[in-house]
């Protein structure tokens, strides 16, 4: 069992779903929470839960679309401890519309808490867990990202694929330093997003339709368990993990057979030999 005893982890999205499963998680391995959602309720029902075990848990409600909200982040972080690791889970769907007819705030808003806000979390911890010599940096993408492109969805599908290339530069950036830095699919789950995107699927009829057929198969499966993609969170802070840096994961044995991501960087570039 991997002992993440005086560790601080700190979790976006831990109000509900994935972000809540993998707090609880680390919690029991002995690291430190820091909590961080919109909802302060929510919120406090998973800080309870942790107390309740033994475990630590700051409490963080802020918006991640916007910058400002980071402060208090950073704040919570220094009261319990210099981060190791960073769990990105907060995500929405966002706008389901055909780029012409899109809301630019809601558009931009989804690019913001999937992709900004990753970064300015990122870029706010690493530097103390380069500091440490350990660190983990867990960002949750999504297998859409690596689907061919489609309609109706650019607003998700860019901040994912953003998102992933993103991660691959922190991951080039901290090689050799004892932090890794990796993107996971966390398999196709029964979750507030997922009735949410049913919904807006329905609300604007035929277009939705393949999005109601992925909402349909997730409902008549059953979904991913979630705790698959907790397993894989915890599997990263192993030291047998210490080498998986840059990569996009996959649960085991989800719904979906994993797909090619990107190929290993080749040793050289033409003009740099």
């Amino acid at each position: 069992m991997t002992d993440l005893g005086g560790k601080v982890a700190v979790v976006t999205g831990a109000s509900r779903g994935l972000g809540q499963r993998a707090a609880v998680r680390l919690a029991a391995h002995g690291a430190a929470l820091v909590l961080v959602a919109r909802s302060e309720t929510a919120l406090a029902a998973t800080a309870s839960g942790i107390r309740k075990k033994g475990g630590r848990a700051e409490v963080v409600a802020a918006n991640l679309s916007d910058p400002r909200s980071l402060d208090d982040v950073v704040a919570a972080a220094n009261r319990v401890g210099p981060p190791a690791i960073l769990v990105n889970a907060a995500g929405t769907f966002g706008p389901i519309q055909l780029i012409k007819d899109s809301d630019p705030h809601e558009w931009i808003e989804t690019l913001m808490i999937n992709m900004v806000s990753h970064y300015l979390t990122s870029r706010a911890f690493v530097g103390g867990m380069i500091d440490q010599g350990w660190g983990r940096i867990v960002n949750v993408t999504s297998a859409n990202a690596l689907h061919p492109p489609g309609p109706l969805h650019s607003a998700y599908g860019t901040s994912k694929a953003a998102l992933n290339h993103f991660t691959r530069h922190l991951a080039a950036e901290v090689e050799g330093s004892g932090v890794t830095a990796n993107v996971i699919h966390p398999g196709d789950v029964k979750t507030e997003m997922w009735a949410d995107i049913r919904l807006k699927a329905q609300q604007i009829g035929s277009p939705g339709t393949p999005f109601l057929q992925w909402a349909d198969w997730v409902e008549e499966t059953g979904g991913d368990d979630p705790e698959k993609a907790a397993d894989l969170i915890i599997n990263l802070m192993s030291d047998g993990a210490a080498s998986i840096n840059g990569q996009f994961l996959w649960i085991e044995d989800g719904l979906q057979a994993p797909i090619p991501s990107w190929s290993a960087p080749s040793e050289s570039l033409p003009w740099q030999k």
